[in-house]
């Protein structure tokens, strides 16, 4: 979903476990943290076990600040929004299921239709891949880019063979609309 034109840029995430999905974030968030961004949390579940039992096994010179995160259940962020310095970069990571990641996704769209943000926003889904895996083509082209363990990646540069489709096209040739 391009937001560009109010400076949101949304990325998706895939991951096979909890561990997983803690492995690829820390890095991350310990770069944006480098980078003065705020980073906000909207999950489903708790994790935060996982990241208190990993962030001791990695080198992050930030492992405070990232402990200091909301890593446990929540939804609420518009306090958080608020808060924002000028020029600060806003970062959010989505996780939970599908209704969850969905409900929460529109949520935010709504929020900043209404709202211009002058900060760079960056809103990150992170999908399980197993529940997902069937919907790999609208996910992808529902977003901008991909995170994974090496980073932000254009989705061309991970899935090689990757080509946007428009979706309400697709249906009308189909018929399904």
């Amino acid at each position: 979903m391009d937001m560009q034109e109010n400076n949101i840029t949304k990325l998706c995430s895939f991951y096979v476990s909890d561990w997983h999905l803690v492995t690829m974030l820390l890095p991350y968030v310990n770069q944006k943290i480098n980078e003065q961004a705020k980073i906000v949390t909207i999950l489903e579940k708790d994790i935060k076990q996982n990241i208190n039992t990993l962030i001791g096994r990695l080198n992050l010179k930030n492992e405070e600040k990232i402990l200091s995160l909301n890593w446990s259940k929540s939804e609420e962020i518009k306090s958080s929004i608020n808060e924002l310095k000028e020029n600060q970069e806003l970062v959010i990571f989505i996780n939970g299921d599908k209704e969850f990641m969905q409900r929460q996704n529109n949520k935010l769209d709504k929020y900043f239709a209404s709202h211009f943000m002058k900060h760079s926003i960056k809103v990150i889904n992170c999908y399980d891949l197993i529940q997902f895996n069937g919907s790999m083509q609208e996910i992808l082209d529902k977003h901008d880019k991909i995170l994974n363990t090496s980073g932000e990646k254009e989705i061309g540069e991970v899935f090689a063979d990757y080509e946007k489709r428009n979706h309400l096209e697709e249906k009308a040739v189909v018929g399904l609309e």
